[in-house]
């Protein structure tokens, strides 16, 4: 197994049981839903042997303030959470949610790539690709073996923040891509945050256009696209934004997906940069 983006149900079904191979079920429901919607979901059923990430609380440390909705956990703890998963440097992981991988199996993809860790991918499809093809699940409780912290610290050069978007305001448009849909980009409609809007300069690329049918789109049709929205840019002078800085992990693994790297991601993002009331905001297409 050396799976680094994306793996399909058939190869990972195949792969069950490897000692080598972790699972988490990183399911969760943003909008409408009780907070634990998503645990409540993975204790109903899920993949054998996989362990479960929330959002909230495993991949994101909700004390920070002016960080955004979903600030990143400090190293030192997600490097806690992930020893007592059982997962070293070694495993390959896979992680997968309800479907499209945006909520939030990108997110925890994205968080341990910034650990360097390499061999982890998210299920193409998620749980619902898997039912499709009426591959195993069970509702037992599952733990590994827990482990020492995973030995690596985060690489905060490929983290954005706010003061660094703030500085390349000047800069031409296109170096800021916002995966947020279109109506809430335009600042048409704004269902969570406070102020509606985006950042001044920034161009949209909704996540949901990286998709076919709850799934990624090949990766020489996605390398189309989004070398058409780069033009003459380098992907590793891009920024990639939403709300709260977990969808835009989604428009990241379209990048490496489609062979397109370095691109980062504003950690931040649209909830980040309006805790601070002096930072501009920009409305309309």
């Amino acid at each position: 197994m050396h799976w680094t983006s994306l793996v399909d149900a058939d190869a990972l079904s195949v792969a069950l049981g490897d000692p080598s191979l972790r699972l988490v079920d990183a399911r969760f429901v943003m909008l409408n839903a009780e907070p634990d919607a998503g645990h409540r979901a993975y204790a109903e059923s899920h993949l054998p042997g996989a362990v479960y990430a929330d959002l909230n609380r495993d991949l994101s440390d909700l004390s920070k303030v002016g960080e955004g909705r979903h600030p990143l956990p400090d190293s030192d703890a997600f490097a806690r959470t992930l020893g007592g998963w059982g997962i070293t440097p070694a495993h390959q992981v896979v992680v997968y949610d309800a479907g499209d991988g945006s909520m939030a199996a990108a997110r925890l993809w994205w968080m341990l790539k910034l650990l360097g860790h390499a061999r982890v991918a998210v299920l193409d499809g998620g749980i619902a690709a898997w039912r499709a093809r009426g591959l195993p699940e069970t509702h037992e409780t599952s733990a590994h073996a827990p482990v020492a912290a995973y030995p690596a610290r985060f690489d905060t050069g490929r983290i954005v923040t706010s003061d660094q978007v703030l500085q390349r305001l000047d800069e031409d448009s296109g170096w800021l891509v916002d995966a947020r849909a279109a109506e809430r980009f335009r600042g048409d409609v704004e269902p969570i945050d406070a102020i509606a809007g985006h950042v001044p300069g920034a161009i949209n690329r909704p996540f949901a256009l990286n998709l076919r049918e709850g799934h990624f789109k090949p990766a020489d049709e996605l390398r189309e696209e989004l070398s058409a929205l780069l033009g003459d840019r380098h992907p590793a002078d891009t920024v990639l934004m939403c709300g709260s800085g977990v969808t835009a992990c989604h428009l990241l693994l379209a990048f490496e997906h489609a062979g397109l790297h370095g691109a980062r991601v504003y950690a931040g993002s649209w909830s980040g940069w309006i805790s601070d009331p002096s930072r501009p905001v920009a409305r309309g297409g």
